[in-house]
């Protein structure tokens, strides 16, 4: 019998399929080296990370950049879509050290590097931290079908608030939306529960996983792991070597 040929398609998937996993192989081993250094200072069992530590993270793995989806039409993200580095960021809205990073570090990444047109930050979904951490990511979703995530997720990480206790009930979160500057609170709401919204934090969240992702925040910045909330030069040193790496290759 003559043993069957496998269609070009279907080679095309196979060859697909091997990619994706030795991809995800190797980021998850670089997340895990980083994961097992932030372990070694830090015994709190929680799975929102702060690295306060100079260990180098893991190099570059350029087969990741691939993950950055540079959609010019991104409500979850900021700066241009040709920047020629990408950090893509997974983070909880309930996450204290997402917080930390959200008012610490991020405005001077955008002021030095995304204003000028280096960078651009793509937003990931990871909720953690139960049934809250999954509605504040609905809503976040909710608010950038308006245009308004980026306000949203600076109310959102504005003040500390208490895990778990109902700062992020649907009421709580609609008034959030609405000091965001979110005018249609309707379609705010309908958006919020819909299954486009449940879909694309899903999406999101099985992202993270299948890169191996256990903690928040964690990033790839141009396809460099780094995890938690590093110091700003932590961020500034990746930033500028990948841009500089991005120049040498031409991109």
């Amino acid at each position: 019998m003559t043993p069957s040929v496998p269609s070009p398609s279907r080679r095309a998937r196979r060859r697909t399929a091997a990619v994706g996993v030795l991809v995800a192989a190797a980021v998850t081993a670089a997340f895990a080296l980083t994961l097992d250094d932030s372990a070694n200072r830090d015994d709190t069992p929680d799975p929102s990370a702060v690295v306060t530590g100079s260990a180098a993270p893991p190099p570059a793995d350029d087969s990741l950049l691939a993950l950055a989806r540079r959609d010019p039409s991104d409500a979850l993200a900021v700066g241009r879509a040709d920047a020629p580095v990408v950090m893509i960021e997974y983070s909880d809205f309930q996450c204290p050290f997402c917080r930390q990073f959200a008012q610490n570090t991020e405005p001077e990444l955008l002021r030095s590097y995304v204003d000028r047109g280096v960078l651009r930050i793509e937003w990931r979904n990871f909720p953690l931290f139960g049934e809250e951490s999954e509605q504040a990511a609905l809503a976040g979703w909710a608010a950038g079908q308006q245009g308004r995530f980026w306000e949203f997720h600076d109310v959102a990480y504005g003040e500390p608030r208490e895990r778990n206790a109902g700062e992020f009930s649907e009421e709580k979160l609609t008034g959030m939306a609405r000091e965001a500057g979110i005018t249609d609170i309707g379609r705010f709401q309908a958006d919020m529960a819909s299954d486009k919204a449940r879909s694309a934090v899903r999406e999101d969240q099985e992202e993270g996983f299948r890169l191996g992702v256990t903690s928040t925040p964690a990033f790839l910045i141009n396809g460099r792991p780094v995890l938690g909330a590093q110091p700003v030069a932590t961020f500034t040193e990746a930033v500028a070597t990948a841009a500089k790496a991005a120049k040498a290759a031409g991109r």
